[in-house]
């Protein structure tokens, strides 16, 4: 069925374009906090590993909210992992040893780069595009986004 909420189709478009974008960010900032919580080593070991727990349980719940944000406009979400890599503007690479600080600064980076990514965005999908409510979604990411990355930056 027709999607019709208000927003033309060529607007839902570009919006759903940058949405994939982001997933494909979310999901493989998802799949390196993973690799932290499950490679960490160090004296901080346990501390970490739980740590890295709660981060990534927080990011699955922002890939699941990206891509049901995604159908709600009207477009289907990306689902395969060369595309994410292909849309993704994160590196899947570590250069980091498996301690807990060469972790948080990798994944310190990406937050932040995602924050400024988001930062551009949330006002032309308002203004230009129609959507306040994508606008309003991501403004409500970009804030949790900060919250992980202060998490991240308190431990330094």
């Amino acid at each position: 069925m027709k999607t019709n909420i208000g927003i033309n189709e060529a607007d839902r478009k570009t919006v759903a374009d940058q949405l994939a974008k982001l997933l494909a960010d979310e999901f493989v900032l998802y799949t390196k906090t993973r690799n932290a919580h499950w490679n960490v080593e160090g004296a901080d070991f346990h501390t970490m590993h739980l740590f890295f727990e709660t981060q990534y349980q927080q990011l699955d719940i922002i890939v699941d909210s990206v891509a049901e944000r995604m159908r709600k406009i009207g477009h289907y979400a990306p689902a395969k992992l060369a595309l994410f890599l292909q849309l993704t503007h994160l590196t899947e690479q570590s250069g980091s040893k498996n301690d807990s600080m060469g972790f948080l600064n990798e994944l310190l980076r990406d937050h932040e780069s995602i924050i400024e990514v988001l930062r551009g965005i949330i006002n032309p999908i308002a203004a230009k595009f129609n959507d306040v409510g994508t606008s309003d979604y991501l403004t409500g990411l970009m804030e949790t986004h900060e919250e992980m990355a202060w998490m991240i930056r308190s431990h330094f």
